[in-house]
Order: structure tokens, then sequence, then C-alpha cells
């Protein structure tokens, strides 16, 4: 048997050790889809890697030996279609085995990619070309119409290829060859790529502003340990899911690197059109998954529905991330599953690094503790840490760097100094620690409502509201008052069945009063079909600001 990598570790610990003992060993060279999926596929070949099911019910089942058969493929013909290392990869790919193999080579070859969610319209994907200048564009035949439109304006075009499908002018994946081809014996190069090489870009999901580009080097996927065997609790018996589109962070986080690291199988639903969570419960059971991972939007629809009717028993551990989870939802989902749901959080820059684990159950609603090796202070506007209980801004150390932080922002020197301020890395987002060192979540700094001289965090009034039996989600903003400057606004989606009324309104005030401090009430509630969201699912309260502002504005023209 050949000897492990040293970042595989053998079976289950108990939790207190796993944060205790944790640490991680970057070597100087490494390489996700060598030194893990190769390695996996020659201790273990027959183990279960991927498991695909589509909304039909037709599954696809990948062990290791099969992931590593395939990527070497597509890595030699990715190879003929002239990407070499360090090229840049623009991959658009719905939640399809494709997208995995694809990954898998694109690493093997040193070649750094960029995953895109299939939402993105022909304006998203002109922008990330352009400002991408990528040597290769990847999608599949439904989504091919749009990369086409926004390549019009683009005077050095791409190579496209086009996968499960044939376009004129495009490559085809996968090509037309036999697996007993001798062409496929062919040789791959060496492999070696160090750690400190370019991996991966993201572009940020864009709440303000145009999206930006995060570069993530070769120790990524190492970060991601942290992700998956501390806060996920992975072990390598677990079916893990978690539910999130090819092009979000988010799939990173939970689809590939930290899983497989640790051994685990991945499951993967490909949904196709209009998310419905009763789609869900029956997956679970009929697949047995043993951790599960959504984001809060997610949650709130499935404690809507009556999950009694399903066999849970497989499941064994949930988590979320994306947007801070309200308590309500974590209260409710345990009294209809008997399991919690422990909050985690990190960004597109980093894995995740604070979070609710295991063996130190953080209070609902809070964020939880940094995760080992992650040196996290709160900081007010001028760098100098604040109190207990204090807002401040979170503050992660760079010195030393922890495993998973993103290497900068590309080509965007003014981000760069904005974020990386005297030896911390600010996320932008606002926070206050309790005695016992959990984080309590407040906003994005620009999501802070300054009202009459209070400054009230938009998490804790949606909170409250969600507390409210006639809510089904919330979203909470400052409008412009001439009096007060701003106001607490409340976007209010109802519940099925029920219907508004000014009755209403003053029931969800005073029970926000009843609930939180009294000055905190949303002084106006607007009741709402749905919320704008970015395309990984995050309320985009920027959006409900500019709508509220642009009335006041019309109003003051047109009084």
């Amino acid at each position: 048997m050949p000897p492990r990598s040293p970042n595989f570790l053998p079976g289950p610990e108990p939790h207190e050790d796993r944060l205790k003992n944790f640490a991680i060993e970057v070597p100087e060279w490494y390489n996700f889809g060598y030194d893990v999926v190769d390695a996996w596929a020659e201790q273990e070949p027959d183990k279960l890697a991927l498991l695909w099911v589509n909304q039909q019910r037709v599954e696809r089942r990948y062990t290791f030996r099969d992931m590593k058969q395939e990527s070497d493929r597509a890595a030699r013909f990715l190879q003929d279609s002239t990407i070499s290392r360090g090229d840049r990869v623009f991959l658009m790919l719905p939640r399809i085995p494709e997208w995995w193999i694809l990954v898998v080579a694109l690493i093997k070859l040193g070649a750094v990619f960029t995953p895109a969610p299939t939402l993105l319209t022909p304006h998203d994907i002109a922008y990330r070309l352009k400002i991408g200048r990528f040597a290769l564009v990847i999608t599949d035949q439904e989504n091919a119409p749009k990369v086409q439109e926004a390549l019009k304006e683009e005077p050095s075009k791409p190579v496209c290829m086009v996968v499960q499908g044939t376009l004129s002018g495009w490559i085809s994946y996968p090509p037309d060859t036999t697996p007993d081809s001798p062409e496929q014996e062919r040789p791959l190069p060496a492999g070696k790529t160090r750690s400190s090489d370019p991996l991966l870009i993201f572009f940020t999901s864009g709440t303000t502003g145009n999206p930006k580009m995060v570069l993530h080097d070769h120790r990524y996927p190492l970060g991601h340990r942290v992700t998956a065997r501390l806060w996920q609790d992975l072990n390598p018996s677990d079916l893990h899911f978690t539910i999130a589109d090819t092009g979000w962070a988010k799939s990173a986080w939970g689809n590939l690197f930290g899983q497989w690291i640790e051994g685990a199988a991945v499951f993967v639903y490909d949904i196709r059109g209009k998310f419905d969570a009763a789609e869900i419960p029956p997956l679970l059971e009929q697949y047995g998954i043993t951790t599960f991972c959504c984001p809060p939007t997610i949650y709130r629809m499935l404690i809507l529905l009556d999950l009694s009717q399903y066999n849970l028993s497989r499941l064994r551990h949930c988590v979320s991330a994306g947007e801070p989870l309200n308590p309500e939802v974590i209260r409710v989902w345990k009294e209809k599953t008997g399991l919690l749901i422990y909050e985690g959080y990190g960004q597109t820059e980093t894995v995740l690094c604070i979070g609710a684990f295991p063996c130190h159950e953080s209070p609902p609603g809070s964020m939880g503790t940094p995760a080992p090796g992650w040196h996290i202070k709160l900081h007010d506007r001028h760098g100098n840490p604040v109190g207990t209980n204090r807002e401040g801004r979170i503050a992660i150390s760079v010195n030393p760097r922890p495993v998973g932080l993103f290497s900068g922002y590309i080509e965007n020197e003014a981000a760069n100094r904005k974020s990386f301020v005297k030896g911390w890395y600010y996320t932008d987002d606002k926070a206050a620690m309790d005695e016992d060192g959990n984080f309590w979540y407040i906003g994005r700094d620009d999501d802070v409502i300054k009202a009459s001289g209070y400054r009230i965090g938009p998490f804790e009034v949606e909170s409250a509201l969600l507390e409210h039996p006639a809510v089904a989600e919330a979203a909470v903003v400052g409008s412009p008052d001439p009096i007060r400057g701003l106001i607490v606004k409340a976007f209010v989606v109802l519940k099925p069945g029920v219907q508004p009324s000014p009755w209403l309104v003053a029931d969800l005030q005073e029970h926000v009063k009843r609930v939180t401090a009294p000055y905190k009430y949303p002084r106006a509630i607007e009741f709402v079909e749905s919320l704008p969201k970015t395309h990984s699912g995050k309320i985009r309260r920027n959006e409900l600001r500019e709508r509220e502002a642009a009335k006041v504005r019309r109003e003051e023209q047109h009084p």
C-alpha cells in the first residue's frame, strides 16, 4: 500500500481531539489532482467519490479510480487544445459530472480555472471575459448562446469548448476516443505545482460594484480541511450533500476539496430551473445522506415542509453558511429533525474561518469561534481592538498567513490597499464578541443602519421578524427619512395563506419591540412576493436600499 499523504488522516476521532490536535502541513509542492484524487485511486480505487443524481432520478456513480482515469483523459484532451500551465480557463457548467472531471484535469495541468454560475447573463459573462483574459471558455450547449453573445464585442476571442454537444467553430468534449485507445496512455506532465502557484480565480458575488477577481493558490484545497473535517465533521464513510451551484465558491467549500481530502463521498443533485425545496427531503432519505449543508434561504423553505413523513435517521450533522442563520430557523429545524444547524462564516476570499464546531456548541444565532490557525480580532475604524460586546470590524491576522486565505485581488491595488492594512485582512463585515469568545454577526459595513443616533444591525431585526408565525423571509434596510435621517424598513415575505393587512403591520412592529430593543423596530413594513438575491442566495440589501432612495427622490421631485 502506498504511503498516505501527510494530509490524509486516519478515521474518526473525538471532536475535542480533532480541534485540539488540528494542524495543516503545507508542503512546498502540492497538487490536489495528484496528491488527493490519484492518491485515493491508488489506495482505495473502488471508494465512492461522486454520486450524481438528476431530477429524473438518473444516477451516475464515480469511484476515485474513475475520477483519476476520466481526469487524465480530459487533461490530455485539454493539452491538445493548447492549454498548459498558467493558462486561464473560464468554466461555466451546470451540476454535471464533467465539471468535476474537468476541474481535476485543469488542476493536474497547472492551469488556472474560474468557476462561473450558469445564471450569469451575457453582460455578466462579457465583463468577466474582458478583464479575465481567458485562453479557453468551457460551457454546455444550453449556455453557449450567452457566451457567443458576450464574445461579440471581444476583439481577442478565446478558444471555446462545448460539453455534451457540438457547435460550429467550437471544440467538443468529451473527445471521440475509446477508453482503450493508445492515445489514452500518453503520459501526462509531471504534475509538479508549488503550493504557492496560482490555482483558481473566483469573481466576488458583487453585491456592490463590479465583481473583483479573487486569486487562490494551490494551498487553498488544504485550507478546506478546516471546512470539511472540523465544521462539517466529515469521516471517510460519509456521504455529504452541499446544495451549491458549481459557479459559487460554496461548491469548493462543500463539493470538492475538503470532502475528498477527508475521503468522504460527494452527493450532487443536478437542479435545473426553479428550485423546489420539496425535492430535497426525499433525497436525504433515499440516498442516506449523512451530512448536509445549504444556505439559510433553503433552510427557511425546508422548515415550512412536513418533514415528519421522511426517515432522516442517517442524517447526523447539518451546517449552514453564506449569510447568518436566524435563531428561529435553528429552533424549528431542531424540533423537526432533532439536529442542530452549525453556523459557519467565511468569504469567497477565505475558507471556513469562524464556526460552530460539534465539540463547542455555540449559542444559536452566533457565528461561533475562530477556527484553528485563524487569529481573528474585532477592530474599530482606526484599527484598534474593541472590547467585549462592542461592535467591530472582523480583522484576520496575516502574520502568519492562515492556510486558505486568498493571495489578493488581481489587478486591483485599490481593493488590496483597502483590505490589507498593517498585517490584517479586513472582511468588511461587522460583529461583536461575547464573554465566551463567540462572535455575533451585525452586518456588512454598508448594511448597518444609523437612525436617530443609534446603530442598528439588520440581522437582529430580521431574526426577530422571523420569529413571528406569519413571516417566511425578511430583509431590513435603512430608508431615508427627513427627520431621523434613516428609519428601519422591513421587506417581508409572508408564509403561504397569510394576507397582508394594516393590522399585521402593527402586530409585526409590536412583536419586534418585544423580542429586541424597542428602538430597533421597523417603522415601515412593505410586503413583497420575494427578496432580491445574489447568484449564491444572499439577500441584496444594497438593491433594496437603492430602491428606497430612488423612491424618495421621485417623491421629492413630484410631491
